[in-house]
C-alpha cells in the first residue's frame, strides 16, 4: 500500500475527494479542512493500493494539483486494515508488477544528475577495479562492481526514451559519457602514480590474467549478460522488490572494463585499451537496449490489464 497526502484548495477539495471515492484501491479517506497553511487550503490523506496508483497519481496530475498544491507518496510497510486488504483484492494486477512512471522518473532523474558524489563513486569504483585487474583480483572487481553507480544514468536514459523525456535523456547522457571520462583519466593517474611508488609494474599488465582477462576479450556472452542484467535491473527499479539490483551491478563489467583501459593506456598497452573500451561500450548498449524493452513490455501489459478490468467492471454493472 502508498499513503498519498494532498494539499488542495478549498474550492477544489469536493473534486478530489470525489476521484478518490471513485478510485479503486483506495481507502483510508480523510478530510482535514483548513489544515494547510502553505500552500492554504486542505489537507487529503488517502491509502491506495501500488497497483492502483500510477493511474490515480496522472489524474491528480490533470487536474493540476501538484501546481495550486502537493501531492505526496509514501510507502507504507505495514497496514493492519480489513481495508486496505480488500483495496489491494480489488484493485488490478499485482502490486510487485505495478510502474509508478512519475516515481521512476523521479528516482531515475536524482540518481543521474552529474554531482561530485556521482563522479567520487565512479572514481573510486573504477581505481579499487584498476587494482583488482594489476593485482588479477576476482573479488576486488565484485567489490568495484558493487560500488559503481552506472546503473542510475542507465535506468534514466530507459526511461526517457520511454517516456519521451529529452531533458532526462540529455541528463543521463552526460552523467554516463562526463563520468566515465572523468574516471577513466583519474584512474590514469592513479594508475601513473602507483607504477611510481612501486605498486603497479608493467608486468602486471602484460601477464596472464586467468581471472580478468575476459574484461578486455569480449565476446558475445558479454551481450547477453548485459542484456539479462538490464532487464533485472529495470525490473528491480520498477517493481517493488528492489533488492536485485545490487545483485545486478556485480554482473555486467562496466567499471571494470573502463578501470583496464585506463591502466592499459598508462602503460601504452593499446590493444587492451581498446578491447576493455569495446567492452565497456557493449555492455552499455546492452542495458540500455534491454532496459528500454523491458519498460515498452511493462508498459503495454499494464495497459492491457488496466483495459481488462476496466472492461469487466462495466460489463459487471449492467442490469
Amino acid at each position: 500500500m502508498l499513503h498519498l497526502r494532498l494539499m488542495v484548495p478549498g474550492d477544489r477539495t469536493d473534486e478530489v475527494v470525489s476521484l478518490l471515492q471513485r478510485t479503486v484501491g483506495t481507502t483510508h479517506l480523510a478530510v482535514l479542512a483548513g489544515a494547510a497553511r502553505d500552500p492554504a487550503g486542505d489537507v487529503v490523506l488517502c491509502d491506495v493500493a501500488r497497483e492502483a496508483a500510477d493511474e490515480l497519481l496522472s489524474e491528480l496530475r490533470k487536474r493540476g494539483i501538484e501546481e495550486s498544491g502537493s501531492i505526496a507518496v509514501e510507502s507504507i510497510d505495514l497496514s493492519l486494515s480489513r481495508r486496505a486488504d480488500r483495496a489491494e483484492l480489488e484493485a488490478p494486477g499485482e502490486g510487485a508488477d505495478a510502474v509508478l512512471w512519475q516515481h521512476l522518473e523521479d528516482a531515475t532523474h536524482e540518481e543521474s544528475t552529474l554531482s561530485a558524489t556521482y563522479l567520487a563513486f565512479l572514481s573510486l569504483a573504477t581505481m579499487i577495479a584498476a587494482c583488482g585487474v594489476v593485482l588479477d583480483n576476482a573479488i576486488l572487481i565484485v567489490g568495484a562492481m558493487a560500488v559503481g553507480p552506472e546503473f542510475g544514468p542507465l535506468a534514466g536514459l530507459c526511461t526517457a526514451m520511454v517516456q519521451r523525456a529529452p531533458r532526462l535523456a540529455w541528463r543521463s547522457l552526460i552523467a554516463l559519457l562526463l563520468g566515465f571520462a572523468v574516471a577513466m583519466v583519474l584512474t590514469t593517474g592513479f594508475s601513473l602514480m602507483m607504477d611510481g611508488l612501486g605498486l603497479f609494474h608493467p608486468d602486471d599488465v602484460t601477464a596472464d590474467r586467468p581471472n580478468t582477462d575476459f574484461i578486455w576479450q569480449p565476446d558475445p556472452f558479454s551481450f547477453v549478460v548485459a542484456v539479462l542484467a538490464g532487464i533485472a535491473g529495470t525490473l528491480s527499479l520498477t517493481s517493488s522488490k528492489s533488492g536485485a539490483l545490487v545483485g545486478v551491478a556485480i554482473s555486467v563489467t562496466t567499471v571494470p572494463a573502463a578501470a583496464n583501459a585506463a591502466v592499459a593506456l598508462s602503460y601504452g598497452e593499446f590493444t587492451q585499451a581498446r578491447g576493455s573500451s569495446e567492452q565497456l561500450l557493449l555492455n552499455l548498449a546492452g542495458i540500455v537496449i534491454a532496459g528500454t524493452l523491458t519498460l515498452i513490455v511493462q508498459k503495454f501489459l499494464w495497459r492491457k490489464q488496466r483495459k481488462r478490468t476496466v472492461s469487466a467492471g462495466r460489463a459487471s454493472s449492467r442490469p
